[in-house]
């Protein structure tokens, strides 16, 4: 067995060396943090240039790269996370090393406290020759009682150090998961685009003049599809005036989320949405797996369901309170219009990715386009998401 000393010395010398790996991989993170914003810059500047096949493809390259940066970035992440681990881990054996030793020098500061106690006061002082000798005695004695009661406040700051650490350990346990989750959806949305851009050139066969076609014709679908739904919003409310005696009431406008809350892919009015130079983005894409059941998000009754084939399908429904919610690019729908639907209840199914059911020329991949509309013009769903 190495001598303690010796043993601590390692300890220290492998403290020192994890240390210095965590630097190196939060500088290489630094590095990599620095060529993604250059990729996020330039598709910017592509997005505002005029919409060709050629743009469109390089934004789809700088954003394929930059999804490589991300994998790479959330691996270094996951290497320095671990490096974490692995010094705090080293660092509670040191405490528990020290708390033990403190615990040891407690026991022997307590065992002499006590012998000394347990003589008389008359005994102590004929004891000694002097007075002198007495009081050294009893000064003695305090120190030892202040040896003590600081060898104990030691011990209680290394426990609460100790259980500190411990904490600390899970937090970056539980940190680990969550990056190989996001490791996972990184390696996912390469897949997407990778696979869009495939899509995208099979689709247009390389001819501007196609993709200009696929274009307009997209943009007419999603222009098409605002004004009926508005349209029918306004006509479904004066509707349910007249009827509202045979009708179930709509009362609750509280939203809950569609499908499982997840990464959202795309924000309302998102600045970096692929597509904004067709129109700003009036939803949030939720990311989910093709198939994923829908919910509807409050109770509320079906005034659009709109099936396209290979085109863009989506569901509408309005509820009280002014509110209304479509959910896009679904692969399957399982309500007819005019149906009433409870909160939570099934309706469909999501889509989204390229060249099946549902998805239209627009979705890069598996995801849940969700609008809330208020009095017919949409808002920030997150707003009134729980």
């Amino acid at each position: 067995m190495l001598p303690i000393f010796f043993a601590n010395a390692q300890t220290q010398e492998e403290i020192d060396q994890i240390n210095k790996q965590i630097e190196n991989k939060k500088q290489y993170i630094q590095d990599l943090n620095v060529k993604a914003e250059q990729y996020k810059k330039n598709i910017a500047q592509k997005q505002k240039e005029l919409v060709t096949l050629k743009n469109q493809t390089s934004i789809l390259e700088n954003q394929i790269a930059k999804n490589k940066i991300d994998i790479e970035t959330t691996d270094v992440e996951l290497q320095e996370t671990k490096l974490e681990i692995r010094n705090i881990e080293i660092q509670i054996v040191l405490k528990e090393d020290e708390i033990a030793k403190k615990k040891d020098t407690l026991g022997i500061l307590v065992r002499e406290f006590f012998l000394q106690d347990q003589e008389g006061l008359v005994d102590i002082i004929f004891g000694y020759n002097s007075i002198a000798e007495f009081f050294q005695q009893v000064e003695y004695l305090k120190n030892l009682q202040n040896s003590i009661r600081g060898t104990l406040e030691q011990l209680k700051t290394l426990k609460q150090n100790l259980e500190n650490k411990k904490v600390e350990l899970d937090v970056k346990k539980q940190n680990l998961v969550k990056l190989g989750d996001e490791l996972a959806q990184e390696k996912a949305y390469l897949n997407e685009h990778l696979n869009y851009k495939a899509y995208l050139l099979k689709q247009t066969k390389a001819s501007e003049q196609k993709f200009h076609d696929l274009y307009w014709a997209a943009k007419q679908e999603q222009n098409q599809a605002n004004v009926e739904i508005y349209k029918l919003e306004k006509e479904a409310r004066a509707a349910m005036e007249n009827l509202k005696k045979t009708r179930p009431e709509l009362k609750d406008s509280n939203l809950i989320w569609p499908v499982s809350q997840n990464k959202i892919t795309a924000y309302f009015h998102d600045s970096t949405y692929p597509f904004r130079n067709i129109f700003e983005h009036p939803a949030i894409d939720i990311r989910a797996s093709q198939g994923t059941q829908i919910k509807a998000a409050a109770d509320g009754y079906v005034i659009k369901t709109r099936d396209a084939g290979m085109g863009y399908s989506y569901i509408a429904l309005i509820h009280a309170n002014g509110f209304s919610t479509v959910y896009g690019h679904v692969s399957k729908i399982f309500i007819e219009e005019d149906d009433f639907v409870s909160k939570g209840e099934v309706i469909g199914l999501t889509g989204g990715m390229p060249g099946t059911p549902g998805a239209g020329w627009l979705s890069t991949g598996p995801h849940l386009h969700f609008e809330v509309r208020a009095n017919g013009i949409p808002v920030n769903p997150l707003d009134y998401l729980p």
